[in-house]
């Protein structure tokens, strides 16, 4: 026969329960708030495409360090032959997007400008696609819809919307250019001086010891930084060298890391849940 515990042990023990069930708690609250408190600034990380030759590279070193960034998307051509928003990188764009991270357009062609046309047209110059390397008289509308072609295809591919952002090539704008991004709904990002990360430069005049030694000394807190996902013109990657040590870095300095959602020029775009 089963002995009954008394009931001043068992009224022990539950008080033992209780407060050991609290202690958990309070202990599973201490990281976030403790890394809140650590927090003496914040880097916006963002990487427009390229060759791609860097993305799971990229993917697996913000996984590891738990980091949130966002993503400007173009279809260029890849190291592998096809373009990044063929349906061979539906895969990745799908991960990304489970993990968290914000996107934006870079125009599905690439599209440069040239320079403002009478009437708010716009001369450009597309990368890639049936026109590369013509330069084209637009009109805003027609620029809207080259980068609305983004988001439609990265709703094809994640099942959701990009965020009402948008990165020019090269970061080039015009005053006709910017007023037809506005109109189509998106805020154009540019990135902060010391934010470019420089893996565009040729490697012999600018190493990558020198860019990581450059970045960690000049980023300060709200800066957007820039990178690729793959260069084809530099000989030595900058991704593989930089970006760990980087990260690793500005966390040793006391940085956090978010997307352009949580920027403060704009947070605003959504409040409320308010996305595209």
């Amino acid at each position: 026969m089963k002995r009954r515990m008394p009931n001043k042990q068992l009224r022990g023990l539950t008080l033992l329960a209780i407060l050991a069930a609290g202690q958990a708690a309070a202990q599973s609250a201490t990281p976030a708030s403790s890394t809140a408190a650590a927090c003496k600034g914040t880097i916006y990380l963002s990487f427009d495409t390229g060759s791609q030759s860097q993305a799971e590279l990229i993917e697996q070193t913000l996984l590891r360090h738990h980091i949130k960034a966002t993503f400007f998307l173009a279809n260029e051509k890849t190291i592998h032959g096809d373009y990044s928003l063929d349906p061979g990188w539906q895969p990745l764009w799908k991960r990304l997007a489970a993990e968290g991270h914000a996107f934006g357009t870079h125009t599905f062609d690439h599209v440069y400008v040239v320079r403002d046309l009478p009437g708010d047209k716009i001369e450009v110059r597309p990368q890639f696609g049936a026109q590369a390397g013509k330069k084209l008289q637009w009109t805003p509308a027609q620029y809207c819809e080259e980068m609305t072609r983004v988001d439609h295809r990265f709703e094809e591919m994640t099942g959701r919307k990009l965020d009402p952002l948008w990165r020019a090539p090269g970061g080039k704008l015009t005053p006709n250019l910017l007023k037809a991004g506005q109109a189509c709904g998106y805020a154009h990002v540019a990135w902060a001086p010391a934010g470019f990360s420089g893996d565009e430069l040729p490697s012999d005049k600018f190493p990558n010891e020198s860019l990581l030694k450059k970045a960690l000394a000049g980023l300060k807190d709200g800066d957007i930084f820039l990178a690729h996902m793959g260069i084809w013109s530099r000989q030595d990657p900058w991704a593989p060298a930089v970006l760990e040590p980087l990260i690793t870095g500005l966390e040793q300095k006391g940085f956090c890391f978010a997307t352009l959602r949580e920027h403060p020029a704009y947070r605003h775009l959504f409040a409320g849940g308010k996305e595209r």
